[in-house]
């Protein structure tokens, strides 16, 4: 049933209460971020679900049934998302909530629902929902109060014109959306399209337009992905369709994010690309636990190493013995799998089995957490722990400092 668009304007208290997603689609993966934020105990429905979605089944953040939408799913529900892309289903769910009086918001029909999603500006702890009635013009206000908390000065039209097909690579930083670059955030609202990783920041997509086509590229270890042959097609394509491109990832796009592959794609066809530097996981979570890298009198190098292949791969270009003779700091990412042999080959190699070391996982996200240990106990604490990507280990007698507090 169509309504008049005059909503009353509420917030929700949604800690520990049921929250049902129907749909695992790209809506979804805009919303359920922002929901989870609320505390909300996430119940979602769908045959198939997006990568970065996947993760958060995972992670045991969301619960996840694999089947299409049945009559009796919202049973208990206090809020409903209808986020298929079938406008019959979305209309099934719709009237189950109405008969059972829980308010739910239609993904494609925003008068046809119980509620409306508004459009969201965040600073710090403040948020100031707008609410128009039209989508275009609700993300248009929702800009301008944006444009105006922020004390920025509004970009004339052509600005917005010369981004036109073209691309931006954008690091998102560590996760958390408030470590992300005030460059980075002004090119996203600007997107038409946006290529994301999972580790990139989720809660800033909610904030888009409705309009913008979201493109999962998410990267799971060991698990699905998006080939980077499909990840540069994309860029290209939709850049040549006249589209402003953001490429969203985690951390920084050029230390271990493909950013120069991505950015050699566009050169070779022919389309203008930007970088936005990142805010890099590798310096950066060490430091939001307390941790850093250097220290004066202590450590003369810090060396970011990846160790997404173990020692002795023959695809692995890492001399870790050279490694083992260094006196100073190793940042290792992407190593959570192969930590055992790569604590064995540096202790081999000649590092002291009692040097201090850290695993920080989560970082600068509200599930961080820091197991200290040694280089000799490692592998223990990845294993006790069930320590699961993404985390950062930390090697040298940085990671023995005592603790300080770093939070903001």
């Amino acid at each position: 049933m169509i309504r008049p668009v005059n909503p009353y304007p509420v917030g929700l208290d949604l800690e520990g209460r049921r929250v049902v997603v129907i749909g695992g689609g790209s809506v979804a993966q805009r919303r359920i971020p922002v929901l989870l934020e609320a505390g909300a105990a996430v119940h979602l429905v769908s045959p198939e679900i997006t990568p970065t979605l996947q993760a958060l089944v995972d992670d045991g953040r969301i619960w996840w049934e694999q089947r299409e939408y049945s009559t009796g799913d919202l049973e208990g529900a206090w809020y409903v998302v209808a986020a298929t892309k079938d406008s019959l289903v979305n209309a099934r769910v719709a009237a189950e909530a109405e008969q059972l009086r829980t308010f739910c918001v239609r993904s494609d029909a925003v008068t046809s629902g119980t509620a409306v999603t508004p459009a969201v500006v965040r600073r710090g702890e403040m948020m100031v929902s707008v609410l128009t009635g039209d989508r275009a013009r609700t993300a248009e206000a929702r800009d301008v109060v944006a444009r105006a908390l922020s004390e920025s000065a509004v970009e004339a039209p052509e600005v917005d014109e010369k981004l036109r097909g073209t691309v931006a690579l954008v690091g998102g930083g560590p996760g958390a959306d408030d470590l992300m670059t005030v460059r980075g955030r002004r090119l996203l609202s600007r997107a038409d399209v946006v290529v994301a990783d999972r580790l990139a920041p989720q809660r800033p997509l909610a904030e888009l337009r409705a309009d913008v086509e979201i493109v999962d590229a998410a990267k799971i270890p060991y698990g699905r992905a998006m080939a980077q042959e499909a990840i540069n097609e994309v860029l290209v394509d939709r850049a040549r369709a006249g589209k402003f491109v953001v490429r969203l990832k985690g951390g920084d796009s050029f230390l271990y994010g493909r950013g120069y592959e991505e950015a050699q794609a566009c050169a070779e066809a022919g389309i203008p690309c930007s970088v936005v530097p990142g805010v890099s996981s590798a310096l950066s979570v060490p430091a939001l636990a307390g941790i850093p890298v250097t220290n004066r009198g202590m450590t003369h190098e810090a060396t970011i190493v990846s160790g997404h292949l173990p020692p002795g791969h023959p695809g692995s270009l890492v001399e870790w013995d050279a490694l083992a003779r260094l006196r100073g700091t190793l940042v290792i990412l992407m190593g959570v799998k192969n930590t055992p042999a790569i604590a064995g080959a540096l202790i081999d190699g000649g590092r002291a089995a009692d040097t201090p070391a850290a695993v920080i996982v989560d970082g600068s996200l509200d599930g961080e957490v820091t197991h200290r240990c040694t280089l000799g106990s490692l592998s223990e604490t990845i294993r006790d722990h069930d320590v699961r990507p993404p985390a950062i280990v930390v090697v040298g007698e940085v990671a023995g400092l005592p603790q300080v507090t770093t939070g903001a």
